[in-house]
């Protein structure tokens, strides 16, 4: 039997013992983690999304790993996705983060060297380099054959920083992010060593390179796939927690209901991740910045899972931000999630409210943190990133109480 010991002895010990008590590295490692996603894109958005919008906005300081979406894979190794917005584009004294004209003679321009300027202001943000594009491309790197010359590629190319002839980054990108959707049943046993070969190789180069992945809304759709293995290789698991419902179906519905009678929802796939051997601690809370739309929505129920045309293009918030005054918003009343209703169009979406009040979940369950999708599409003020960041460390007590028990009307501020 263990024996107890009494709290003065226990203080006796801390003291003739430093080394026992819990160190800062300790005590950083239980903090929940906000990561967000930046949009290689961004830059051809009207307006353009830059780097130091990350600033202007607030949100740079309230991050602790920022995403950058995206690098591919091109014939089995890994490549710059686009070289004009990753490598080439010439930015302004008014586009940049350090406020100047980027240097003609220097070999890098490009988000890059944005990123390397946002990283000069704040080091204590990890970045990492998020690997996307075809299914069938992580395969075939994947394949036994291609996986260490694959693997060996991309920390070459984005940790070595050889990014191309004559343009060199080292130390830019703290890891990486793999957003392999999705894996096909033969699969199953490459995508696991594929994540054990980048630990390998991570490891092997230098310590505190970081290793995450995005995860699909149940790990059901990865056939298999032993996700307690891969939590043991990776260090966060970021969950895709959203398009539950979407224009692909005919009736509307929440895209991103944390809490839902009608189909799947984000404490249902946490649950499942869990199920599957992935701690608490490593999984991420997604959270998305951006809604959908139908049409010719009946009145009934406000328009909440009610026939109708739906519209095949998401929007951002900083865009639906702009017509609320135009709808009413209302709010179930067990989720929290939003949505408005005109009388015809129909949207789901979130805002700070129901942002708050998920981070606040992946606070009180004692998650990873949250992750959102994606940094762009907030508002220029940083809205619901300041909302997420809010429920992590400075959570609600209760819910927004609801009159209804399926919603509440009113404009919501």
């Amino acid at each position: 039997m263990m024996r107890r010991f009494s709290f003065s002895s226990l203080l006796l010990l801390l003291f003739l013992f430093p080394c026992l008590q819990p160190s800062r590295a300790a005590e950083k490692a239980q903090r929940p983690l906000l990561v967000g996603y930046f949009p290689q894109w961004g830059i051809y958005n009207d307006p353009p999304y830059f780097v130091k919008d990350l600033i202007s906005s607030g949100s740079a300081q309230l991050l602790d790993q920022l995403n950058y979406a995206q690098g591919f894979i091109v014939d089995r190794r890994c490549a710059v996705a686009d070289p004009n917005a990753d490598l080439n584009r010439t930015y302004t004294a008014a586009d940049s983060v350090d406020g100047s004209t980027d240097n003609p003679l220097s070999t890098l321009h490009g988000s890059f060297h944005q990123l390397q300027e946002l990283k000069r202001l704040y080091p204590q943000m990890k970045i990492l380099i998020s690997l996307e594009g075809k299914a069938s491309a992580f395969a075939e790197a994947a394949q036994p054959q291609n996986r260490v010359a694959f693997v060996a590629s991309c920390i070459d190319m984005f940790v070595h920083g050889h990014l191309a002839h004559g343009t060199d980054a080292a130390n830019l990108f703290d890891g990486f992010d793999l957003d392999w959707e999705y894996p096909h049943p033969e699969d199953v046993v490459n995508y696991l060593a594929l994540l054990q070969e980048f630990r390998r190789q991570l490891d092997a180069d230098r310590p505190g390179l970081k290793l995450t992945i995005a995860a699909g809304p149940s790990p059901r759709m990865y056939h298999g796939v032993d996700f307690a293995a891969v939590a043991k290789v990776v260090d966060l698991v970021g969950l895709m927690n959203y398009d539950y419902s979407g224009p692909w179906r005919s009736q509307t519905g929440f895209h991103a209901p944390l809490y839902s009678d009608h189909g799947g929802n984000a404490d249902g796939t946490v649950r499942e991740y869990e199920d599957a051997g992935v701690p608490a601690d490593k999984l991420l809370l997604g959270v998305p910045f951006y809604g959908y739309s139908w049409k010719s929505v009946g009145a009934e129920n406000h328009g909440l899972f009610q026939p109708g045309e739906s519209v095949h293009e998401d929007r951002p918030y900083r865009y639906i931000q702009t017509i609320v005054g135009a709808s009413t918003v209302y709010r179930d009343a067990t989720a929290q999630a939003p949505w408005l209703y005109d009388g015809n169009t129909f949207w789901t979406y979130e805002d700070p409210v129901s942002a708050r009040f998920k981070s606040a979940y992946a606070q009180q369950h004692h998650l990873g943190g949250v992750m959102v999708w994606e940094l762009g599409e907030d508002s220029s003020d940083g809205l619901l990133l300041k909302a997420v960041h809010a429920g992590l460390y400075d959570p609600p007590a209760q819910p927004q109480p609801a009159s209804q028990p399926i919603a509440t009307s009113g404009t919501t501020k």
